[in-house]
């Protein structure tokens, strides 16, 4: 065997080798659609993500980008993620390539804000989380203002903000409240503490559709379901609970919940066979039934569970079963049966002031604000903790996005990838 062929087999094998260790990557994010808060649906379930059949011991760090402070959702579609932040006075908006991290382009504008007395340790956004649909991006900055941009290039294609019709757009502590995206339209809530309305904005235009009610809007943000033959947004404000149909805007029904002095409604409701599950600060776990019966709507209470309270944490199912962080006892996570109400386990106490979830087959997975990622085994039986794994150094405060075989962490001030290693288990 000659010399040249030798060399040239050696090159053909380092090629075979690089170009599978890229294809093996790549593999851990191909084929992920995450589109906003929570999922596709809200609900926190990553149906891409590949359970192990053993958790690794440690993760493997790929690369990171120091995208800037803010609790937005990083967001995932066709190969790319998308990342609302802050970086000093202005607000920004990156995209960057899924499995290297190139950025593909940045766009910025000025954002000043004060931020209200009391939440300055958690800075000025923004707080919200963005929605991608239809190779558009919208964004809600921490004062109110919904923006949308092209998708592909970053180019900007309408502002809407409602200072003029509320005085402000934002509750105290600025806009926290995630839009969604139902067809050819685009929801949110604007106004501020006192006033404000839910409001359907055409998604290509940004004009104004339909316009529901006065209440102002508070720190939740809202689902889309089918409810009695209606497909509705429900949504918790300043005031109330509500049902209002997507198509419309006409309200159907209404359940009170007010904020009340210091304790805020902040986490996103539940919504699981026809309930809907509402945690308020200090005000325990409620489980509500709206019926639509003889051409009328009502409300029914089905149960109240005061052992355990949301506070910034939403909570999630897996199962039949209802997992959340309660900030009694400094933060404890805990699960519900959620026909019955009953409390089936609580977790250790002091465990962190929050925690976003997300749900697979068998597990629940919660980020605390430390850094520090749970593997929780989905059972009603007793809290068992299947693995745990340090994320980041600086706080986390926004939601992880599950991938194929790997997640993404935004921390303080960084996106960064991580991977499940293939020694895992399958």
């Amino acid at each position: 065997m000659n010399r040249s062929y030798c060399r040239l087999a050696a090159a053909f094998a380092v090629i075979l080798l690089v170009t599978g260790v890229c294809q093996a990557q790549a593999s851990k994010v191909a084929g992920v659609h995450w589109p906003g808060w929570l999922g596709p649906k809200r609900d926190g379930w990553a149906s891409s993500f590949k359970v192990p059949g053993r958790w690794p011991g440690k993760l493997q760090r790929g690369w990171r980008v120091k995208v800037g402070t803010g609790y937005g959702s990083p967001l995932v579609a066709s190969g790319r993620v998308y990342q609302h932040a802050r970086q000093g006075e202005d607000e920004v908006v990156w995209c960057v390539d899924l499995e290297t991290g190139a950025v593909k382009w940045r766009e910025s504008y000025s954002a000043p804000f004060k931020i209200g007395g009391g939440g300055e340790r958690h800075g000025k956004g923004p707080k919200s989380c963005p929605v991608l649909a239809d190779g558009r991006l919208f964004t809600m900055s921490i004062a109110g203002a919904l923006t949308a941009w092209d998708a592909a290039s970053g180019r900007r294609l309408w502002r809407r903000d409602y200072r003029k019709r509320f005085g402000k757009s934002h509750p105290y502590w600025g806009a926290a409240t995630s839009p969604l995206v139902d067809g050819a339209r685009v929801i949110a809530h604007f106004g501020m503490e006192e006033k404000g309305a839910l409001i359907a904005l055409d998604a290509a235009t940004g004009k104004e559709a339909w316009s529901q009610g006065k209440d102002g809007p508070c720190y939740s943000s809202p689902l889309l379901v089918e409810l009695g033959g209606t497909r509705q947004v429900v949504e918790w404000n300043h005031r109330v609970l509500a049902g209002i149909e997507s198509e419309s805007g006409r309200l159907l029904w209404e359940y009170p919940f007010p904020h009340e002095t210091h304790n805020q409604n902040m986490p996103t409701p539940v919504f699981h066979k026809g309930r809907v599950l509402l945690g308020g600060e200090n005000r325990g776990v409620h489980s509500i039934e709206p019926l639509y019966r003889g051409g009328k709507w009502t409300v029914k209470k089905r149960w109240s569970q005061k052992a355990v309270a949301l506070d910034m944490a939403s909570a999630i199912v897996n199962g039949d079963l209802l997992y959340g962080l309660s900030h009694y006892d400094k933060g404890r996570f805990f699960c519900l049966d959620m026909e019955t109400g009953k409390l089936r386990w609580m977790g250790p106490p002091r465990t962190g002031q929050n925690a976003m979830f997300l749900s697979v087959p068998g597990y629940v997975l919660a980020l605390v604000n430390d850094g520090e990622l749970h593997i929780i085994t989905a059972t009603g039986d007793g809290f068992r903790k299947a693995a745990s794994y340090q994320v980041a150094n600086s706080p986390t405060w926004a939601p992880p996005v599950l991938l194929k075989r790997g997640l993404l962490v935004k921390d303080h001030e960084a996106l960064t990838l991580w991977s499940l290693p293939d020694a895992g288990g399958e």
